[in-house]
């Protein structure tokens, strides 16, 4: 049987709240927050935590409700997240580059009753729901002149008008986060993560003494993945609860990332591979301009061996490769730094468990497998999801028998490091975000020319994979490449859109039907 030590019950560790309380009486000064030239001190980022909590209250929002924020991110956002802590509500950070109708849903399915917006997504949220009643409350981000609110005034406002002491804190198993990730019926679903979750894995480290990954009071610890993507909490928290100062990047534009890398005095950073190509694609980028770089953690995609030996070459610094699913907060694997060695073959593995995390293969009828034989990759972890929201079928469907089914297809070594294949749930990672096949093929298929569709994941040499969209026009009709681009821009995140299509008299099947995916990446 190819599994680790099964998972274990770890210490409850303090919540966020009371870390942002701690920092505040004894490094009130010191920066938490850095964001587009502004500065959040550890003494105001937990002011402004309360304040928000009491806003928050005074909306008639309460334990459990949900709340949505739709923008770029900012200290806000943070602000946002440490305030649901303080009173249970669930943050439901939404992408931004979602198109109105996705927004809708994932507002609708929510139940959200307040939105943080950016001003450039006003104008969609109001049209959002069949009725002015069914609308959630907007709040804005920034001053978008047509009247509403901004954050800054609804904070002042909401926290002079509610005077009474703030309710006892919630505790660790509290649900404090909700992401949207497509399924593969097409439909997003909502990953409902716990305070706890986002502690369980710096615990273990903690408790056996391992610096796999690591984060130091003095770390000015760059924030690069967004806030709608597990891994942008989850690197925010890791930082925070340690003390660094947290540089919010807003986006990834590769030359204003390499100036805050070799001026910003950044020490360690989470990124997917496509970001480090691009990084080192840069004319400055040298030796001197990555000096103060002390650890790099990547995930979310393959990573070439050639990059990565690049990587160890130009920055000189410790690197570990991480590999979870939203499901599991971000981590159950680990690559360590002592790994990273040019020509060690485990550089082809996503890594080995964490101490306390159990990983296993097993074949269709969910018998362990022995080590080198392929199967589905299953998790148990104290980091893993609550659930997904109102869904219990889909939930019962991946956790099962104390294990989180990832639908990831690999083996195990002997000496329990994982090595992935193909992924069975068939997701293509372009530049770390999951995009389903499922979910492109129902928007293609709405084309008045398309009579049926089929979407695969192609190798891309930049992003690490790509979309291709295989496509059987109806008869006399002949629908072109630019007519479906186009036609995707209003129910597709741009991400999501196929960049290479083929035009096929019909799709290869078997025998039950099944569409040969294999077949179309192949050919």
């Amino acid at each position: 049987m190819t599994r680790t030590t099964r998972a274990q019950t770890t210490p409850r560790s303090p919540t966020i709240p009371a870390t942002a309380a701690h920092h505040a009486r004894t490094r009130p000064d010191d920066t938490a927050i850095e964001c587009g030239g502004r500065v959040v001190t550890f003494r105001e980022f937990h002011q402004r935590g309360e304040h928000t909590a009491r806003a928050l209250l005074a909306a008639g929002i309460s334990a459990g409700d949900r709340l949505a924020y739709l923008g770029q991110d900012s200290e806000h956002a943070y602000d946002l997240l440490l305030a649901c802590a303080r009173v249970g509500a669930v943050l439901v950070p939404v992408d931004p580059r979602l198109a109105p109708k996705e927004i809708g849903h994932v507002l609708a399915d929510s139940g959200a009753a307040l939105v943080f917006a950016g001003p450039e997504h006003l104008a969609d949220l109001a049209g959002i729901g069949p009725a002015e009643a069914d609308r959630p409350t907007v709040v804005a981000l920034d001053d978008a002149g047509d009247g509403t609110p901004t954050i800054d005034a609804w904070r002042a406002t909401g926290a002079a008008g509610h005077d009474a002491p703030l309710p006892a804190e919630p505790g660790p198993d509290g649900e404090l986060i909700q992401l949207y990730t497509s399924g593969t019926t097409g439909a997003p679903k909502g990953v409902v993560l716990s305070q706890g979750s986002f502690w369980a894995i710096g615990d273990l480290l903690a408790r056996h003494e391992l610096d796999w990954l690591d984060w130091r009071p003095e770390d000015r610890s760059l924030n690069l993945l967004p806030g709608h993507h597990v891994g942008g909490p989850w690197w925010f928290l890791q930082g925070f609860r340690a003390g660094a100062t947290n540089i919010i990047a807003q986006g990834f534009e590769v030359e204003r990332v390499l100036a805050l890398i070799r001026d910003g005095g950044v020490t360690t950073t989470l990124v997917v591979p496509s970001m480090l190509r691009f990084l080192l694609a840069e004319p400055d980028a040298d030796a001197e301009a990555f000096a103060g770089l002390r650890k790099v953690v990547y995930g979310g995609s393959p990573m070439p061996e050639a990059l990565l030996v690049e990587c160890l070459k130009v920055m000189g610094c410790e690197f570990a490769q991480i590999y979870g699913l939203t499901e599991t907060c971000a981590s159950a694997v680990c690559l360590p730094p002592a790994d990273h060695v040019p020509g060690n073959p485990r550089l082809r593995a996503a890594g080995r468990p964490y101490p306390g995390v159990a990983v296993e293969t097993v074949d269709g009828d969910g018998r362990p497998l022995p080590p080198g034989e392929a199967g589905e990759v299953r998790i148990d972890t104290p980091a893993v999801m609550a659930g997904y929201w109102n869904q219990p079928d889909q939930t019962a469907a991946v956790l099962r028998d104390g294990w989180l089914h990832t639908g990831d297809a690999g083996y195990l070594d002997e000496d329990g490091y994982v090595y992935l294949h193909d992924r069975i749930k068939d997701v293509i990672l372009v530049a770390g975000e999951n995009v389903y096949p499922a979910e492109v093929e129902s928007a293609l298929r709405t084309h008045p020319g398309v009579a049926d569709a089929a979407v695969v994941g192609i190798p891309d040499e930049v992003r690490g994979e790509a979309v291709r969209a295989c496509v059987v026009p109806r008869p006399g009709a002949r629908p072109t490449v630019g007519e479906l681009r186009i036609f995707l821009r209003d129910l597709l995140a741009d991400y999501k859109a196929p960049t290479d299509y083929v035009f096929l008299d019909d799709l290869p099947r078997n025998a039950a039907g099944k569409t040969l995916r294999r077949q179309l990446r192949e050919g």
